[in-house]
């Protein structure tokens, strides 16, 4: 898995932590101890639940904590020549179809959002190929034949 990350993910990241630290464990932290003012905790749906939830912050805070420790920013591309990290790559399949995706590192990807990691079997196949390259990107659903039409530092 590569440490590789935008600088747009590296902020996303930090906010995450950020809300999560300043936000969400101090308000459930507070749920906890007002629910075990009440007294019984072993049949206190609240103070379980607030004591499940703050264990599932925390998980989050040490993992999210370990990942910015190691990160690094990719400085962005200026005019690709070929697909790098960081880039955004268009390509058609063999139907005459159009995706653009960026390729970011791991801790940001989103398919959704068009970001698919540079470790995916996608992203690697597209890895280092230029505008005109044939691509076969290798799926468990079959092998698909690409045309790289466009690589660009900023989104079409």
């Amino acid at each position: 898995m590569t440490n590789l990350i935008t600088a747009e993910g590296l902020k996303r990241l930090q906010d995450e932590y950020d809300h999560l630290w300043k936000v969400e464990r101090p308000k459930v932290v507070q749920g906890v101890a007002d629910a075990a003012a009440e007294g019984d905790r072993s049949e206190n749906a609240e103070y379980i639940y607030g004591k499940k939830r703050l264990r599932e912050i925390d998980r989050k805070l040490k993992h999210l904590g370990g990942r910015l420790k190691v990160l690094k920013v990719a400085p962005p591309p200026n005019t690709p020549q070929s697909v790098s990290f960081g880039c955004w790559v268009t390509y058609e399949d063999e139907d005459g179809n159009e995706r653009c995706y960026q390729l970011v590192g791991a801790d940001e990807f989103d398919v959704n959002q068009g970001r698919i990691s540079i470790d995916s079997p996608v992203g690697q196949a597209l890895l280092r190929k230029r505008i005109d390259d044939e691509v076969t990107i290798r799926r468990p659903s079959g092998e698909l034949t690409v045309v790289i039409t466009d690589i660009s530092s900023r989104r079409p």
